[in-house]
């Protein structure tokens, strides 16, 4: 069969005029994933049963809004020429650090709001985003997008990857590296690690930041390899932005241990 025809509709089915994007699909249930394992954490580390309910229907737009704009900020160029795209996210175009950004901004001043301590609240929630993280990539699959350079089909035999899957990185009749996956599976290796440190009951803040070191780390890497970056000049931002937050992840967990006392660890009341 030609494999052209083998790729996946983006499109998961279709209500009236209104298409519903396996993309929109995937993001929704990496949310409602993220949601029910933070839940059950926040309750067990003394939050209140809404608390992560009231947080989330303030990060969530934010968060979406914040992706998009950074996106279109650093492809303004084409948005100026098509402003009418802007508000089209359906048709991929959000950046993951734009969220990020949006989200700490939002639970910094959540937490001051409702006199919580944003740090126990990032180590609860930190599995939970990277959990997003994990379901989310798969978005950028359906849409053949986040992808690497060109690779031969061969390679990615090797990889031991499903038909589907391969096929699926047939893009304009050349196969590519799926950066998707392997930022996905570098998340999931993460995901394990800070659940292990919750066990290891560390000092206050640190899970959150191993998270922000852990995804930076891999990231910067990763990205090399996409053939989509945002780019300043010929520095890719997101390798940037990458560097910026592994070395301020280290530095502020250093400072943290010297400075904070009496020590507070994460099952800490």
């Amino acid at each position: 069969m030609d494999s052209i025809l083998m790729t996946i509709n983006p499109v998961a089915m279709q209500l009236g005029p209104i298409s519903v994007r396996w993309y929109g699909v995937i993001i929704a249930c990496g949310i409602i994933i993220a949601y029910f394992v933070g839940q059950r954490e926040m309750v067990k580390r003394g939050f209140g049963e809404d608390l992560l309910t009231d947080l989330l229907i303030w990060a969530v737009p934010i968060s979406i809004i914040c992706a998009r704009i950074y996106y279109v900020t650093f492809e303004w160029p084409y948005y100026a020429a098509h402003p009418g795209e802007i508000i089209q996210i359906w048709h991929g175009g959000i950046a993951i650090h734009g969220a990020l950004i949006g989200a700490f901004i939002t639970a910094t001043v959540f937490s001051k709001k409702r006199g919580i301590s944003f740090w126990k609240l990032a180590d609860v929630l930190a599995p939970s985003l990277i959990i997003g993280q994990i379901v989310g990539r798969w978005g950028n699959f359906i849409n053949q997008e986040a992808y690497g350079g060109v690779v031969d089909r061969s390679f990615l035999e090797g990889l031991h990857l499903p038909n589907w899957l391969i096929e699926q990185m047939n893009v304009n009749g050349f196969y590519h590296h799926p950066t998707f996956l392997y930022e996905s599976i570098w998340n999931f290796v993460g995901l394990i690690i800070l659940l292990l440190l919750r066990k290891a009951n560390l000092r206050r803040g640190e899970i959150f930041l191993t998270y922000i070191m852990w995804y930076s780390f891999g990231r910067f890497f990763i990205e090399h390899m996409r053939t989509d970056s945002l780019f300043i000049g010929d520095f890719r931002i997101a390798e940037i932005v990458s560097l910026i937050g592994l070395v301020a992840g280290a530095i502020l967990l250093i400072y943290r241990r010297i400075t904070i006392k009496p020590v507070v660890r994460y099952k800490d009341e």
